[in-house]
């Protein structure tokens, strides 16, 4: 990993439980497999297990056979794609993630911003800081305003996605799930109504997108699509800003039609003239829904139980599973 995400992820308690865990060198990192540092390339050499995070290099086949002895790869963030390689499955390497762990603060984003949507907190907001001494009515506004059998919808049962109808369950909301690899009784399972793509958007007062990005579902939302969503309805991305037609979602923003809560856009970084930054019903944010600050050690956290589990002779709790893995995240 680079020597800033060690920095961010892995704090003096952590390293004190690698160390206790694991036989290594507290002191060497890896940031480059073709160093020709005599001390690195004996590491990998003798290394069964390799801990890795963002910043990874790509595990290809020169990579591997500097690495003769390696048997599993225990990843501390989320997405395994960026170095993870045919090579590793060939191998027959064990995989994990701490991708359940990350799941976690996007969820809590997520529902936070379901709850403060149907609430109008922003329209409030900023209503009030308008009036400055006014009485604020956003009845006159919103007539349904509030959270009360509301009813959200959730693209895509991933980690995340899950996560979200979970934490959902103790408040008075209908929730609606639309993903191709789910069942209707998993779905029922969850605590969610399986539904069609165009049903869900039609019926959902709050549409969230937890669907991993693939060819399949650039511009899931796109002009038609949105255009189905009811006046008033808001669309939360936390996923990634392709899902999305970002010319299309703004024509309906720019018209007071929808509202839209956006922590991926596309592009990633929007130009500076983006309406986006300006508009009174967007709830624009620098991509924060996932791991940050102290967050971040529960990553440490999650990967070091993975890693007990291996030096206990056990499996993993969160393998990747190759097979799944193109149509995940």
């Amino acid at each position: 990993m680079s020597a800033e995400t060690r920095a961010a992820v892995f704090g003096r308690h952590a390293l004190h439980r690698l160390d206790r865990i694991a036989e290594l060198d507290p002191g060497l990192l890896v940031t480059d497999f073709t160093d020709p540092d005599d001390v690195q390339r004996r590491r990998l050499y003798e290394a069964e297990v390799l801990l890795t995070g963002w910043g990874c290099p790509p595990l290809d086949r020169a990579a591997l056979r500097r690495m003769p002895e390696l048997k599993a790869v225990v990843h501390a963030a989320g997405s395994v794609k960026h170095h993870i390689t045919e090579a590793c499955w060939q191998r027959g390497i064990a995989v994990t993630t701490a991708a359940a762990a990350n799941a976690l603060p996007v969820a809590e984003y997520t529902v936070a911003a379901v709850l403060f949507a149907n609430k109008r907190v922003l329209d409030g907001a900023h209503a009030y800081r308008q009036q400055r001494g006014g009485h604020v009515n956003l009845l006159d506004r919103f007539p349904g305003v509030g959270n009360y059998r509301r009813t959200i919808g959730i693209v895509g049962a991933s980690r995340i996605g899950r996560r979200v109808i979970e934490l959902l369950g103790p408040f008075d909301l209908r929730v609606l799930v639309h993903d191709p690899y789910l069942g209707a009784d998993e779905a029922r399972a969850l605590g969610a109504d399986l539904v069609d793509l165009d049903s869900l958007a039609l019926r959902s007062d709050i549409v969230s997108l937890h669907a991993p990005e693939l060819p399949a579902t650039r511009h899931l939302f796109d002009a038609p699509r949105l255009s189905l969503m009811p006046d008033g309805a808001t669309l939360i991305n936390t996923a990634r800003g392709s899902l999305v037609d970002t010319e299309a979602l703004t024509k309906e923003l720019k018209a007071a039609r929808l509202h839209a809560v956006l922590d991926h856009t596309e592009p990633e970084v929007l130009p500076a003239d983006s309406p986006l930054y300006d508009l009174p019903n967007v709830l624009l944010t620098p991509h924060l829904a996932g791991s940050i600050g102290g967050e971040l050690y529960r990553l440490a956290d999650a990967a070091l139980d993975e890693l007990e589990l291996y030096a206990r002779g056990l499996p993993f709790r969160h393998r990747v599973d190759p097979r799944t893995l193109e149509r995940s995240a």
